[in-house]
């Protein structure tokens, strides 16, 4: 893989060239220091690649010659991840570890014991970060693919949203939460295949309350055990997509 990558959303599907914008030639260029004739990916983050040669490493638009394009083939599973919306920065880095493995869709949700509230412009302008978090990682990682982001939600919203959903699933804390490696087992032995659709919600620091996880439950949602040890919100986050998308490919 060339060691450049570069994001290019509105690129044509059959362009013989194509022009960065003025931000993402910069962080070509300058930033990575990519020179003409350097090799460079650039990707549209819905499957498709252009395989490209610099012909202009212009800071304000630096210029591409392609050279061949693919369409990666989409993934045979869908993850949902719906993590409650933590304090500070850190869902910057659930969404980058996120999109490192490969997760389709996120939705940041408003529980009874989320601490941030967001509104307004301060919402779309964490949207904003959160999606050049994704793209950061898309072009780390090597994923064509970015997470759909969606908008802060409410929790109740998300579950009763969530019926075309093949599994869906809550970490939980309590005594007799279920083995995700059984769960998955249970519905290939009802289904005859693995869950193409799936749905994770986790929750905040000190748990979804009584009341939100009778809600998942009576919404379909298997709770599931993460293991013994209490996990930050963060770490729950990335913990359960990690376990999942290996139980989904095994």
């Amino acid at each position: 893989m060339p060691d450049f990558r570069a994001y290019a959303p509105d690129a044509n599907a059959d362009a013989v060239e194509i022009r960065l914008t003025a931000a993402e030639s910069h962080h070509l260029v300058v930033v990575n220091r990519c020179g003409r004739g350097d090799l460079v990916v650039a990707f549209d983050g819905r499957g498709r690649e252009w395989h490209t040669e610099c012909a202009d490493p212009a800071k304000g638009g630096t210029v591409l010659t392609v050279k061949s394009t693919t369409q990666a083939t989409p993934r045979p599973h869908a993850i949902t991840l719906a993590p409650s919306l933590p304090k500070g920065s850190t869902m910057d880095e659930i969404v980058r570890q996120a999109t490192e493995l490969g997760v389709a869709r996120i939705v940041p949700l408003l529980t009874e014991r989320t601490q941030v509230h967001l509104a307004g412009d301060r919402a779309e302008k964490k949207l904003e970060k959160w999606h050049t978090a994704a793209i950061e990682a898309a072009k780390q990682c090597g994923n064509p693919w970015l997470p759909e982001l969606a908008p802060l939600q409410k929790l109740d919203a998300v579950i009763a949203g969530a019926a075309d959903y093949d599994l869906k699933l809550v970490a939980s804390l309590h005594a007799g939460a279920a083995s995700l490696r059984q769960t998955i087992e249970n519905f290939r032995a009802k289904h005859g295949r693995a869950p193409h659709k799936v749905l994770w919600l986790v929750g905040p620091e000190g748990d979804f309350s009584p009341a939100e996880m009778t809600s998942c439950i009576m919404a379909g949602c298997v709770p599931i055990t993460l293991g013994q040890l209490v996990l930050r919100c963060d770490t729950a986050a990335v913990a359960a997509v990690s376990v999942l998308g290996y139980e989904l490919q095994s």
